[in-house]
């Protein structure tokens, strides 16, 4: 299955420009973000677990099904579907694993917020599944997929983007791209703004 567009409904927000109606104030600067994630050694594994059986990875754990089959990975996310060296597929893992992919590319001019909601729903629904596993990767697994997992988290879990970064930061070393980031930091903006308008429950 390859992901398709969100419409407007889908991804509420995303077609206004950065930051439009949503308080920034409290969101880091991008030379901010960029020097939390330059903080760290570098993480030289294939894969990591970096929440409850959400696995981020690269392409060399992607194409190892055998590897996969011993992690007990039963979902699979490709960042890189239809790129170069990614040969992954639905039919390339059988129907043992259900698989995404998201056409992304590891450049700053790509949008990857139009697949931040499609992506966090496939994730959720894959760690709502009793015994469910998924691997999320892209070629290297710092990047395309670290922010389809960063923006799960701020999506399902409610955390801000600076807390998503330091929950993956402890298990992997990650570094989206700058473009991804202002992404990231504008839906950042806008789940903040979703949050404030949303009417509080009576105690």
């Amino acid at each position: 299955m390859s992901a398709a567009r969100l419409t407007k409904e889908e991804a509420p927000g995303l077609g206004r420009p950065e930051g439009a109606g949503a308080c920034t104030e409290d969101i880091p600067s991008l030379k901010e973000i960029e020097q939390l994630l330059n903080t760290g050694r570098p993480s030289c594994n294939h894969v990591d677990e970096v929440w409850p059986n959400l696995f981020l990875g690269d392409l060399v754990t992607a194409h190892n099904r055998f590897v996969l089959w011993k992690m007990g990975v039963t979902h699979v996310l490709n960042a890189a579907h239809g790129t170069a060296y990614s040969h992954g597929g639905q039919d390339f893992y059988g129907a043992t694993i259900d698989y995404y992919g998201v056409p992304a590319h590891d450049l700053p001019s790509f949008d990857i917020s139009q697949f931040f909601f499609s992506a966090a729903r496939f994730i959720h629904n894959a760690l709502n599944t009793p015994g469910a596993k998924i691997l999320v990767h892209c070629a290297v697994g710092v990047s395309r997929s670290a922010s389809l997992v960063l923006a799960y988290l701020m999506i399902n879990h409610h955390l801000p983007l600076v807390e998503a970064i330091k929950t993956v930061k402890e298990h992997r070393w990650i570094s989206p791209n700058s473009g991804f980031l202002k992404h990231l930091r504008n839906l950042d903006a806008q789940l903040r703004q979703q949050r404030d308008l949303q009417p509080t429950s009576a105690p």
